[in-house]
């Protein structure tokens, strides 16, 4: 076995936990007994991989990403699976790392229950038996995602509350409908009162700011249920929450799920549905509000008009943020960039922080075109390319050469002109130097990859030098595709974090000054 350790992953999904053969327990007693059998040594380091509540139909699980990075780095001598399903359910993915990625780092893989060892299929990909178990594992998930979404519509259609997290000021009932939370109903009566009584949804977020109220986001986190990432929030109600839970009929009492569905099986994607397709069941549980504070509150909260109104497209459209508050600064009658959260919330620092938008976009720009102009005469490699193919044609030579020998060899064998002794020594002699052949050329194979993706980098970047070099301004084309972050402090100082890394400095990012 080549050198690295044995890795044993485990997968649970939901629907897989209500099955004893699936359990992590099993699984993991099933995998070191296997690893067990066929390394009794002690010596081979044995290392876990658990992914609990994550899908098979796709490789965005944590465990399994961090798996194929440790494979990427050469770290990983075998893995081990109790059956394909575990390591995945989509065929086409799952067939390209057990037949593709895999062997190109010499990574052995074994399925226990389906009875697959790569090892035994050496220049094979096990066969259509394997395929069709690919297939079958797919279907089967597939299968079972429109049985459980048939299942969750006829609870919705009966009223049961199916969403993991409830909207806020609610909770979770023991017969799973929707009851006052005790801790943030009082709040959700409060923000509707002070909307009623004439307030804007910026002075709603300013008195919730004033009476340290958490957002709905930090409450989960400090409840231990974390849904949404709040390093950025820094306890300041975001004013379109405020206006989305004054829009929210739940809290009239009136159940309203299935506003979203998943665009494909497997993917993270969601679109919104229609209202005509939602499931809505008025005075279905406890109201917080009355019907009468509801609607007096929505007539008179102010909203931004014309909701399908294209917004204004600026070159730093999104990507501009206060550096001492961390929230993104909005752009005012198209000539300053403002932090909106400088008055009334006492932040340290960002007390009346602006930037004139023009000013700003200009010192981007010069500091990209510096960078840019920095990185002329790139190696793209191509010598390298060059020898690297002369040496796999060689070898390709190389190996024709051993098979005719074998065939050689057989010959004589047959004629008897050498015995069978002869005939095996010599056959072993071949297939040693065919597959330390085949090993090289594999590592060749790999470096000739990176090679050429090194060059289709390279003349991509190019091609991305020459657009900034040739324009006379910063354009919104150019900042999608090479400007991440723009960070503004007082002190005539901003902090550019780009998008592209290869022609910065390690930690990416590049400080400038601009006249305030």
């Amino acid at each position: 076995m080549k050198d690295g350790f044995i890795a044993l992953y485990i997968r649970l999904s939901l629907e897989d936990s209500k099955y004893d053969s699936m359990s992590i327990e099993n699984q993991r007693m099933i995998l070191r007994e296997k690893a067990l059998s066929l390394w009794d040594d002690g010596q081979a380091e044995i290392r876990e991989f658990i992914d609990n509540g994550h899908t098979g139909t796709n490789f965005e699980r944590p465990a399994m990403q961090k798996l194929l990075g440790l494979v990427q780095d050469g770290k990983v001598a075998c893995i081990l699976v109790k059956d394909f399903s575990r390591f995945g359910r989509n065929s086409i993915e799952t067939g390209y790392f057990i037949e593709k990625v895999f062997p190109l780092y010499h990574v052995r893989f074994i399925s226990v229950s389906d009875d697959f060892d790569s090892a035994e299929y050496k220049g094979d990909t096990g066969g259509m038996d394997v395929a069709f178990r690919y297939l079958i594992n797919e279907a089967y998930s597939r299968d079972m995602s429109m049985k459980t979404k048939s299942a969750k519509y006829a609870k919705m259609k009966r009223g049961e509350y199916q969403s993991t997290v409830c909207c806020y000021g609610y909770q979770k009932g023991k017969n799973g409908r929707l009851v006052p939370d005790p801790e943030t109903a009082p709040v959700v009566r409060q923000i509707f009162s002070w909307a009623a009584g004439g307030c804007s949804a910026a002075e709603i977020s300013r008195r919730l700011f004033a009476q340290n109220v958490p957002t709905p986001a930090q409450l989960r986190a400090i409840r231990g249920k974390p849904h949404q990432d709040v390093s950025r929030s820094v306890d300041v109600w975001p004013n379109t929450t405020v206006l989305r839970m004054l829009a929210d009929e739940q809290y009239m009492g009136t159940y309203i799920q299935g506003r979203a569905a998943v665009r494909e099986i497997g993917s993270g994607s969601v679109r919104r549905k229609d209202r005509s397709e939602w499931f809505i069941l008025p005075d279905h549980h406890e109201p917080i509000v009355s019907r009468e504070l509801f609607e007096s509150a929505n007539a008179k909260i102010r909203r931004s008009p014309a909701p399908g109104k294209t917004p204004r497209e600026y070159p730093l459209r999104g990507k501009v943020y206060c550096g001492y508050c961390a929230h993104a600064m909005s752009r005012v009658n198209g000539r300053w960039f403002v932090c909106p959260y400088r008055k009334g919330y006492g932040r340290p620092g960002c007390t009346g922080l602006s930037v004139r938008a023009e000013e700003l976009e200009q010192i981007v720009f010069d500091s990209l075109r510096q960078q840019m102009a920095a990185s002329l005469g790139m190696d793209t490699e191509t010598s390298d390319f060059e020898v690297q193919s002369c040496k796999q044609a060689e070898l390709e030579k190389q190996l024709q050469s051993i098979r005719q020998r074998k065939r050689e060899l057989y010959e004589q064998f047959v004629t008897e002109k050498i015995p069978l002794d002869g005939f095996q020594a010599e056959k072993q002699r071949c297939d040693r130097d065919a597959q330390a052949l085949r090993n090289t050329l594999q590592m060749l194979t790999a470096r000739q990859q990176e090679i050429q993706e090194n060059r289709e980098a390279s003349a991509r970047f190019n091609a991305l030098r020459e657009e900034v070099l040739s324009s006379g301004s910063l354009t919104q084309a150019i900042a999608e595709k090479l400007i991440k972050k723009v960070t503004v402090y007082h002190d005539r100082q901003i902090e550019i974090e780009y998008a592209v890394q290869d022609f910065l400095k390690a930690d990416g990012s590049a400080p400038a000054g601009f006249a305030g």
